[in-house]
């Protein structure tokens, strides 16, 4: 598990290799990935969007912007948490993600929520000591 706070938000993320979703043989790979959103603050917390930052092996990066999360824009309220699970293809064998939301508290402040970088791997990944 991988884990950032920013302010009153907690996010953890949790990543699995998905075997029947994956065609090694095709250059196809795929994980899943939940994500828990917990508010630790005294407020609601609204999110409204959300930013992903996706590098494959090769050092392609890929940029995902757009409105919430799974079709949601969950408003999370104290002490309480929003799960989703989504998922991730790739060419490689490996890569990482690393993200951010944009949440507002109840008096119209505006957050970025760091999502925390994790690591996509593969039973095919190549793995290299430093």
């Amino acid at each position: 598990m991988y884990e950032a706070i920013t302010g009153p938000i907690r996010v953890r993320v949790t990543p699995s290799y998905v075997d029947e979703r994956s065609a090694p043989d095709d250059g196809y790979f795929f994980w899943a990935y939940t994500v828990d959103i917990v508010n630790e603050g005294d407020g609601p917390m609204h999110l409204h969007a959300r930013h992903w930052r996706i590098v494959d092996a090769n050092g392609r990066i890929e940029e995902i912007r757009g409105p919430g999360v799974v079709g949601q824009t969950p408003v999370i309220e104290p002490g309480a948490s929003f799960s989703y699970t989504s998922g991730c293809p790739l060419k490689t064998s490996s890569g990482i993600m690393s993200g951010s939301y944009q949440m507002s508290s109840s008096d119209g402040q505006l957050y970025d929520i760091v999502i925390p970088a994790f690591s996509l791997d593969s039973p095919f990944a190549v793995r290299q000591m430093n």
